[in-house]
């Protein structure tokens, strides 16, 4: 089955490790945590102190903390996520000027390396460092805020890095990020993508997050 990483962003901000139990309960075995810095993207989230703090309910499910750094100057950064327990590190290929020496130094930290593009960004500027990556992400919506609409156009960009990452023999994940919902999932699978972020509509609606997460579920089994 393809990975169902819940937002975290989206969730309740006084009951983060509630929702977050709530959300592993259901099933899926990542968390995908949203770092802004108010200056690479319009918007202020967390730090840290709340990877640290969901830290530990992520260990009691044995799930992972996928941690998304929206912010300038991520190097100055990654060992502070890192020690606050990230399991990966995802960094923007806009942000890195030097992209693989951050890439080293998020490896150094005992994290997996991540490397984010915008829905603007060419697939291109992935190249050289795809066979680094152990995940790639492709933003669906310009980031900075939840809830956006969902670019059509990432589908393909989707494509063509399933494509480069097939033909590297490249055991990386590919993940989307941005807008997507059930309606959206089976043909995210099927364009490649093996990893979906959702925060809406996990966390948002009328129907509790497990029936949100059984929706996704019902919606990505017909795609195996």
């Amino acid at each position: 089955m393809p990975i169902l990483a819940p937002s975290i962003l989206a969730a309740d901000p006084g009951r983060y490790a509630d929702c977050a139990h709530e959300a592993l309960d259901a099933g899926p075995e990542w968390l995908h945590l949203d770092v802004m810095d108010g200056h690479f993207v319009p918007n202020l989230t967390f730090g840290p102190d709340v990877v640290a703090a969901l830290e530990p309910v992520a260990r009691e499910y044995d799930a992972r903390l996928d941690v998304h750094l929206m912010i300038e100057n991520p190097e100055d950064y990654v060992d502070a996520f890192a020690e606050a327990g990230a399991d990966i590190l995802t960094v923007h290929v806009e942000a890195c000027p030097h992209l693989h020496r951050v890439a080293q130094q998020i490896w150094n930290a005992g994290c997996e390396v991540g490397v984010a593009l915008n829905p603007a960004t060419p697939p291109g500027h992935l190249e050289s460092i795809l066979p680094l990556a152990d995940l790639i992400l492709v933003m669906s919506v310009n980031p900075g805020f939840g809830g956006q609409s969902f670019i059509r156009q990432s589908t393909d960009k989707v494509k063509h890095l399933r494509r480069q990452l097939n033909a590297l023999a490249s055991n990386a994940h590919l993940e989307v990020d941005g807008g997507v919902s059930p309606d959206n999932a089976m043909s995210l699978i099927r364009a490649g993508a093996d990893v979906l972020v959702s925060g809406s509509s996990i966390f948002g609606g009328d129907q509790s997050v497990s029936e949100n997460v059984e929706a996704f579920r019902n919606a990505l089994t017909l795609t195996v």
